[in-house]
């Protein structure tokens, strides 16, 4: 019986799989004819919107170049999720714990979100340099806001009858936070890590875009000067690759990690 269900789970996964994969690749498909027949249709020159074919072929020309710098952009990515996360994660657990700091924190928070996040970023370069550590700091404070706030929602959101019932059988503070409150948060801070992980390019490549010398941003930059809009749509896919390739991956490890939601 374990064998049979375990076997007709493995089938039931691997058809959501095939069908999932298959409408990505026709909405795929579907983009890239829209994208050569507005082309064609209006006649637009190559330096204004080049056709798919002329990116396709960029990407194989350059593809040295271009996989170069945007392992210098993932690499920002990912370290900037790992510091945004943990940041976020970490206020949210101050404010829950410590109620007079949330009274003064929160407001500050939401204040500092009336402030561009691109309107610092030169700030960063002067203060960190246009190394790896602004762009990563970038990263980071696009994606540090909702997470706090998901992560700090799904902890004051705990069902009462748990906290009750736990407080009746005498649990002490961290039992109760490590065994109920941070499981009960999982599924939404959960949905703040997707938000996250689709956000944090923009300022990895927003960073670098302000000052850098190596990256998609910095090259980008580059090729818009040089007028070859071939290479900049290159970098373009390569970049939205990224994001849909490390959206895809976390999508996976969280339905994984909290198998008990739907």
């Amino acid at each position: 019986m374990n064998k049979s269900g375990g076997c007709s789970q493995f089938v039931e996964k691997s058809k959501k799989l095939f069908v999932v994969s298959g409408r990505f690749l026709i909405s795929i498909c579907v983009l890239i004819l829209l994208w050569q027949a507005i082309v064609l249709y209006f006649a637009l020159p190559h330096f204004i919107f080049p056709s798919p074919y002329a990116v396709l072929q960029r990407l194989f020309l350059r593809h040295e170049i271009l996989f170069k710098h945007a392992s210098v952009t993932f690499i920002e990515i990912v370290l900037g999720l790992g510091l945004g996360l943990s940041m976020g994660m970490l206020f949210a657990l101050q404010m829950l714990l410590f109620k007079p700091l949330k009274r003064w924190l929160m407001p500050i928070l939401i204040a500092s979100q009336a402030f561009p996040v691109f309107a610092i970023a030169p700030v960063l370069m002067l203060w960190l340099g246009y190394g790896i550590a602004s762009k990563v700091v970038m990263a980071a404070l696009i994606i540090f806001f909702p997470v706090c706030t998901c992560c700090y929602d799904g902890l004051r959101n705990t069902p009462r009858g748990y906290l009750d019932l736990v407080q009746t059988m005498g649990a002490s503070k961290w039992q109760v936070l490590r065994y109920i409150q941070l499981p009960a948060s999982l599924p939404t801070l959960a949905s703040g890590i997707r938000v996250a992980v689709v956000i944090a390019p923009i300022g990895a490549v927003a960073g670098e875009w302000v000052g850098s010398s190596e990256g998609l941003g910095y090259l980008m930059l580059q090729a818009n000067a040089r007028m070859q809009i071939d290479e900049m749509f290159a970098a373009l896919f390569i970049l939205s690759a990224l994001s849909v390739g490390l959206y895809f991956l976390t999508d996976m490890f969280l339905k994984k990690f909290i198998h008990w939601q739907d």
